[in-house]
């Protein structure tokens, strides 16, 4: 018993001495911690300072019910309960028996209200016993942030998030997830909390040990107004033609800002939302958008000039034993028709004849362009195009007829409508711009310039007439449908056919219908981009009849709402008969101040104007409206103050 005695006056020894700090230390991890206070991430607004995300602070207010002391429990139990009551609508009574209740079962996290805005939790921590604070009312706040899109649905996809899941996975979509990292998270601060039972944590006081830094705000090129114009154009077509999806973009010309970008998915229920960024993901086979540039290839090189007679058949011609086709026959037409009319077998030839025997010259313009590499977007999840070149496991001796139509590669949409927005910005190809500046508060951290891309994209001839023709499509070629002699536009439909390799193709065909284009024709403001995947076939898949309507809807608006003129030479437009009837109203002003003027004639406003102001006193009274027929006062009478003039009108 003595050694068993002693054993035990060792162990104790050493536990609190030998190995007190180690002990002390595990102790404090397991009944005290660090807990993280997440910073409010910074706000993304629209170009124009619209609100289009923000963190909203919310709060769960609880109460430890044993830290009032008996007599502060009793003394404010009924103001406290009175004070829930008419908060939440549940009666005093309800809160009385529930606090007594939750007292006697020591529970030191009971919830008061959960997940609510600041305004009512300032007004529930000065409720009764609960304004003492967290060491004499027993006050505990728990605060966390929740990510709102005041547009709500609209573009939020493209105005992104960033989530993570419980194993600590992220995902970044958007530009809320692109500039999260650096710009929009801010500095996360830390409070101390103090472990009270049943996995509870309690906080030790009510300040933080170190205050949460809010995130930068951002300023994209959002604009509101068109991306709502954007935005609900798409969502029409979509439900209209029952397609599986789409996206639409616009960029302003000059400086390659994106003011719009919609991209609308459909759910199982047949409703359409943001489902994913296609605009800046899918890469898919362009079609006959990417007629433009085989033939601007063609053009620059001199393969052919806008005059050269192409014979495209009657819809039919083998190229090295494969089948074109055209949906209808043309026979011999001019290298500009051809892309007006957008000939499959017209391109075909053109690029055929042209680089059969140095194919990879025709690559090299792709590559010149940057078709062949991503833009290098900030917005995560960027499409890989896909350019193939001789060597390629996908390269044949089709490979570059099925090129010139858009077949055999892939591009994304904001790639396409890069390129056509460098034709609209007279050949230079400027970046797509989503943020224009980063602030703190109203001082700035961070700006974003345009980036141009290299050289003009084509000689100033060859730019000319791709302008020209584009700007025909609409006017007389396959966009004729949308031409409008009040609001001009260019661009190129396009119509491709996609999953053909599936064995249900021609039972249930599938296409994917575009248009690309800018507006006005003349003087470009905006660049635009429509694709719409999987149009119902029974009711139409050509882009002029699926995606046109969209851009035209979209340009038509803008400029509606947002004219591309911005100065008006004049206001002062001189009529004669205005000028003459002013300049004698004005002499007989001046004329006569005492004598009585003749007013036969004039409106009767303008005489009554010009007799008051006379420089003596008279009264006017009026018989009838419109012009002054006959006057009580003959004309040349000098007038007397406080006199009565009476004129009769008709």
């Amino acid at each position: 018993m003595f050694v068993f005695g002693v054993a035990v006056l060792f162990k104790l020894f050493s536990i609190q001495f030998l190995q007190g700090e180690k002990y002390r230390a595990l102790a404090d991890t397991r009944v005290v911690k660090n807990v993280k206070i997440p910073a409010n991430r910074g706000n993304v607004y629209s170009v124009k300072g619209n609100l289009l995300a923000t963190s909203v602070p919310k709060y769960d207010v609880r109460i430890d019910l044993l830290t009032p002391s008996s007599a502060t429990f009793e003394e404010y139990l009924i103001p406290l309960s009175d004070s829930l009551a008419k908060y939440s609508g549940k009666s005093s009574s309800y809160y009385q028996k529930a606090l007594r209740k939750e007292r006697a079962n020591r529970n030191r996290y009971f919830l008061l209200a959960r997940n609510v805005g600041y305004g009512d939790y300032i007004r529930l921590r000065n409720f009764p016993l609960l304004r003492l604070g967290a060491f004499k009312g027993g006050l505990i706040v728990e605060q966390t942030t929740k990510r709102e899109h005041p547009m709500g649905a609209i573009a939020q996809r493209s105005i992104g998030y960033e989530r993570f899941d419980e194993d600590g996975n992220v995902t970044r979509a958007g530009i809320d997830g692109a500039f999260g990292v650096k710009y929009l998270r801010g500095t996360d601060g830390q409070r101390r909390k103090q472990k009270i039972g049943k996995g509870q944590w309690k906080p030790l006081s009510d300040a933080n040990e170190i205050e949460p830094k809010d995130g930068y705000d951002v300023y994209t090129t959002i604009d509101v107004n068109i991306q709502d114009i954007a935005h609900h154009a798409l969502l029409k077509q979509l439900e209209e033609y029952e397609a599986d999806h789409g996206c639409v973009v616009v960029m302003e010309a000059k400086t390659g800002e994106i003011r719009a970008i919609s991209n609308l998915g459909r759910n199982e229920n047949g409703k359409y939302y943001e489902r994913l960024n296609y605009a800046v993901g899918e890469a898919h086979e362009p079609g006959s958008t990417f007629k433009v540039m085989a033939l601007m290839a063609a053009l620059e090189d001199k393969v052919v000039d806008t005059a050269t007679v192409v014979d495209t058949k009657m819809g039919y011609k083998q190229f090295y034993g494969r089948g074109i086709y055209d949906t209808h026959g043309h026979g011999k037409i001019s290298v500009a028709r051809t892309l007006e009319v957008s000939s499959n077998i017209g391109l075909a030839t053109i690029v055929d004849q042209g680089y059969a025997k140095q194919p990879q010259k025709f690559v090299n313009h792709l590559q010149d362009w940057g078709l062949d590499k991503p833009l290098g977007l900030p917005i995560l999840g960027e499409g890989e195009p896909v350019i193939p070149k001789p060597g390629d496991k996908i390269w044949s001796r089709n490979a570059l007829p099925s090129m010139a139509y858009g077949y055999n590669l892939k591009l994304t949409p904001l790639q396409t409508l890069t390129f056509y927005n460098a034709i609209a910005n007279n050949g230079v190809m400027v970046k797509p711009k989503f943020i224009r500046e980063v602030k703190e508060l109203d001082q700035v951290v961070e700006s974003f310039e345009e980036v141009e891309e290299g050289d003009k994209i084509c000689s100033e001839k060859t730019l000319k007439e791709i302008q020209n023709i584009l700007k025909n499509v609409v006017e007389r070629g396959t966009g004729r449908s949308l031409y409008s002699p009040y609001f001009s536009m260019a661009g190129k439909t396009g119509t491709a056919q996609t999953e053909y390799w599936m064995k249900d193709w021609k039972e249930n065909r599938r296409y994917i219908s575009s248009f690309a284009g800018y507006f006005p024709a003349d003087n470009p403001k905006y660049s635009c981009i429509v694709v719409i995947h999987k149009p119902s076939v029974k009711k139409g898949y050509y882009g002029a009849d699926v995606t046109g309507p969209v851009f035209q809807r979209i340009a038509q608006k803008i400029h509606t709402d947002t004219p591309i003129i911005d100065e008006v030479e004049t206001l002062e437009v001189k009529r004669a008969s205005v000028e003459k009837e002013f300049n004698g109203f004005y002499e007989t002003a001046q004329t006569y101040k005492t004598i009585m003027p003749n007013v036969v004639g004039l409106p009767v406003m303008d005489a009554v104007a010009l007799l008051e102001n006379m420089q003596v006193h008279v009264t006017v009274k009026l018989q009838g409206n419109g012009v002054v027929k006959s006057q009580s006062i003959e004309k040349n009478i000098k007038l007397k103050d406080n006199q009565t003039i009476i004129l009769t009108a008709s």
